[in-house]
């Protein structure tokens, strides 16, 4: 928290040019790049690794883009869904448990017309679900991932979820990866991820930050 009281106030440039990374000219081929800057100032250690991006403490690292109201600009993807091998999954370990167990969200400007360089840091919030929180989570993560495992992934839409929905995720139509359908024969559908809706997250800030109405 020390380091994430360090960054609060300044500009990616800044940051950027601190680590010595190049800043691209927008993020649309490199959507990933805020949330791999912040993981290098903050000596982030899980890199590909199935693990919280701060392993030792169990903290996965979440950055959140933000419009000048302090509205959040995007749902927040957490983790894959498991398609194939997910018999016998349980909340109690499931990925996507582990991964919300702590989380460290830093905001980050977002408004297209500010440059890159000069989107500003906010401050850090480290969350814990309330037990609230997490029935609701549980709730959700259970209606999904019965129909995931009856192979009824194709009838799931954005109505599925209070807090918690399932989108594609792929880099394009053609990378497919194994799932299956209602009848349990094999099939190649595009992957899936687990993202929270952005009314849960903005309740999240609401918490910590006095924001514009």
């Amino acid at each position: 928290m020390a380091r994430c009281h360090t960054l609060a106030g300044r500009t990616l440039g800044e940051l950027a040019m601190a680590q010595g990374l190049a800043i691209p000219a927008n993020l649309k081929r490199s959507k990933g790049w805020v949330g791999q800057l912040i993981e290098q100032c903050l000596g982030a250690t899980a890199s590909t690794l199935p693990a919280p991006d701060f392993m030792a403490l169990g903290i996965e690292l979440k950055t959140v883009p933000i419009n000048p109201q302090g509205q959040i600009r995007e749902s927040t993807y957490v983790c894959t869904v498991p398609l194939t091998h997910n018999h016998g999954i349980h909340w109690e370990n499931a990925w996507l448990r582990q991964k919300l167990a702590r989380v460290l969200w830093v905001p980050v400007e977002a408004s297209p017309e500010l440059p890159l360089a000069a989107r500003h840091v906010g401050s850090a919030i480290l969350w814990q679900p309330s037990v609230e929180q997490e029935k609701m989570l549980r709730e959700d993560w259970e209606e999904l991932m019965d129909m995931v495992c009856l192979g009824q992934l194709e009838q799931i839409t954005s109505h599925h979820g209070r807090v918690l929905q399932i989108r594609p995720k792929a880099a394009n139509a053609s990378a497919l990866t194994p799932g299956s359908d209602s009848e349990g024969n094999s099939i190649m559908t595009l992957p899936r991820g687990f993202y929270l809706r952005t009314r849960f997250t903005q309740k999240i800030l609401a918490q910590h930050y006095i924001l514009p109405d």
